[in-house]
């Protein structure tokens, strides 16, 4: 596997892996815009626009977008976050000129007519409903609302209907012209890919973005709350959340090992204490959401009314007993999880490319999975348990439920 990176002239980077044994090609475009850098009153228009890139350009309909990838047998999406926007295609290694032409279409010359905007919102309408409709989904935004209330990393990332209501032709040009610039982009592509046909291919279709510049976000400020959903619900959803590192943190993989033993697989301290052991909980697994200046660790679970007390106070206690009593085997088994996991999602081309496609946008290069691995390594048992300790002391806890609790049962805080 060979990777080359090339920085145009306009400030794009163009970053490629070769993989001599697929016959196929991966190629996205990273945007470094996500919800965060979002106005209160365009709250949503991140999600809105990638929405609306794929609604016809000055050259192709909205149909001839889809079709021209899945007549070739190939596929095309895209998705938002709070830290960036992607649009990507896999295809076979002799498209990939379609791709990119494709990527680069949709992308600068979408024409977002009004007929179109009015029908979108609706449809986005329709995905903010749904999302309201599913407790395991919505229990996460209203905890990331509470852990950062009144920020816009607090803030959804489908946004609320009347903002999507609002949004018009010159607002989503005037956002697009503002972040989507060269420099705020990274062109990713990995499998049968040859670098310099993919520069050649850069530098002919993308040759019209303008520079631009970094429009930076407003910082996080972690402050903690509790917030209950109260819904008539067979089981109350929970999570539980606490501050974090950020990605460029040095206690980011401190961070990552500590959430695998505690809730990241079936031998995990929290599936065997919870479920196998208790039987609170079918569901119950830990996250790490980290951005690149905060982070947000929690547990999510799943249980009936009734149980949600037991639950919360189980998970605090295996949080706390892990800070002090973890063993050498739990780091052991959570450290082979991290890195099997890492070099199994090499192994996928649409995979490397979300990894090697963010690196560059947010670390400038790519790491080399010898690096991470040997980071993964260095955490030893010591720094874990202090840093779960660290985890428990600082600040208050974020506790979101969606669903019903027992009478009087105070939040935990």
């Amino acid at each position: 596997m060979t990777i080359e990176v090339t920085t145009l002239s306009n400030g794009l980077r163009v970053v490629s892996e070769y993989r001599r044994s697929v016959e196929t090609a991966s190629v996205g475009v990273w945007v470094n815009v996500g919800s965060r850098y979002e106005e209160p009153s365009l709250n949503g228009i991140t999600h809105f626009l990638e929405h609306m890139l794929f609604k016809g350009t000055e050259r192709r309909s909205a149909r001839d977008i889809a079709y021209e990838i899945e007549r070739v047998g190939g596929h095309m999406n895209a998705y938002t976050t709070r830290d960036y926007t992607t649009y990507y295609a896999r295809v076979l290694k002799e498209d990939l000129p379609l791709a990119v032409d494709m990527l680069a279409d949709i992308i600068q010359n979408s024409k977002l007519c009004d007929k179109e905007i009015l029908r979108e919102q609706d449809v986005v309408i329709q995905e903010i409903g749904q999302a309201l409709d599913t407790p395991d989904d919505l229990v996460f935004d209203l905890m990331q609302e509470v852990a950062y209330p009144d920020q816009a990393l607090g803030r959804t990332i489908l946004g609320q209907p009347e903002n999507v209501r609002s949004f018009n032709s010159t607002t989503l040009k005037g956002f697009m012209q503002s972040h989507y610039t060269a420099q705020n982009m990274v062109l990713a592509a990995a499998g049968k890919v040859d670098h310099a046909e993919l520069v050649a291919l850069a530098e002919k279709e993308f040759s019209s973005l303008p520079q631009g510049q970094d429009q930076g976000f407003e910082p996080a400020m972690y402050q903690g709350k509790s917030i209950l959903d109260d819904k008539a619900l067979e089981q109350s959803h929970v999570t539980l959340g606490f501050p974090a590192v950020g990605f460029h943190h040095d206690d980011y993989y401190a961070l990552q090992v500590y959430s695998m033993a505690l809730g990241g697989g079936m031998s995990s301290r929290l599936f065997q204490e919870v479920r196998e052991n208790r039987g609170l909980a079918y569901s119950i697994y830990c996250f790490a959401n980290c951005f690149s200046d905060h982070g947000l660790f929690g547990v999510y679970g799943g249980t009936s009314p009734d149980l949600v007390p037991e639950m919360v106070q189980v998970t605090l206690d295996q949080m706390k007993d892990m800070s002090m009593n973890m063993t050498s085997e739990e780091l052991d088994v959570a450290k082979a999880q991290l890195k099997a996991g890492l070099l199994m999602a090499i192994e996928a081309t649409t995979s490397r490319i979300e990894q090697i496609g963010r690196q560059i946008l947010f670390f400038d290069r790519v790491i080399p999975i010898e690096e991470m691995i040997s980071n993964v390594e260095s955490v030893d048992l010591a720094k874990v348990k202090s840093y779960a300790a660290d985890l428990i002391e600082t600040g208050p806890v974020t506790s979101a439920i969606v669903g019903k609790v027992p009478v009087g049962y105070k939040l935990p805080l």
